[in-house]
């Protein structure tokens, strides 16, 4: 993607996450980093299938605008029809229509209610940003800061609702079968380990000393 492209994708995720007053735990940081993730998987499974390189602009910007119709700050289709049109003149309506497709259906919810769907010639497309999407996923501060903000907690029964969710979902995408590539089954691990260090550091910071 050129710096031109760029700017003004992360200008629209910034317009957007203001207007709809979308927290940290899902504006522009959250952005950059799944697309990190997204670009890191897509070079690796470029390698083991090169058919993948043909849809390089649907991978990325997928990964980047994918939370800018999320029905936990705004109406779905409300978000997706604001999408469609921001990136409308720099895809093809093909592409255009495999993102909707993607950012529809790849919500770690959906996959568990409904599976993966079947996206034909995109389905490594949609597999590389859905589980970009999950690695970030264990940055344990922002399950933390997406809770305080949105269900108005303060930060203890955060904490309590944000270990629940990892015990319960995010230490289980593993064994859940939600990996696909090799990239994410590699990473994961390490990432797990850091997230369970953290909460780890997080209990000794609440827990510590009165006199301290």
């Amino acid at each position: 993607m050129n710096m031109r492209l760029l700017n003004d994708l992360f200008n629209f995720i910034l317009l957007t996450s203001r207007k709809y007053k979308i927290d940290e735990s899902h504006d522009i940081s959250h952005s950059m980093n799944v697309l990190h993730y997204a670009h890191n998987i897509f070079k690796t499974q470029s390698q083991i299938n090169p058919t993948v390189l043909a849809h390089k602009n649907v991978i990325y910007l997928s990964a980047a605008l994918h939370d800018m119709c999320d029905k936990k700050y705004m109406d779905e289709a409300h978000g997706i029809k604001a999408v469609n049109k921001h990136i409308d003149t720099i895809t093809t309506k093909e592409e255009n229509m495999a993102i909707t497709q993607i950012i529809r259906t790849m919500s770690y919810s959906k996959v568990k209610k409904d599976g993966f769907p079947d996206l034909g010639i995109y389905q490594s497309a949609y597999h590389i940003v859905r589980e970009a999407d999950l690695l970030s996923a264990y940055d344990f501060d922002r399950a933390i800061i997406y809770d305080m903000n949105v269900n108005c907690k303060n930060f203890e029964d955060s904490f309590e609702h944000a270990e629940t969710l990892f015990e319960n979902r995010v230490f289980k995408h593993n064994s859940d079968g939600l990996f696909t590539t090799e990239y994410a089954k590699l990473h994961y691990p390490v990432l797990h380990s850091q997230a369970v260090q953290r909460i780890n550091t997080w209990k000794n910071i609440i827990t510590r000393p009165k006199n301290m």
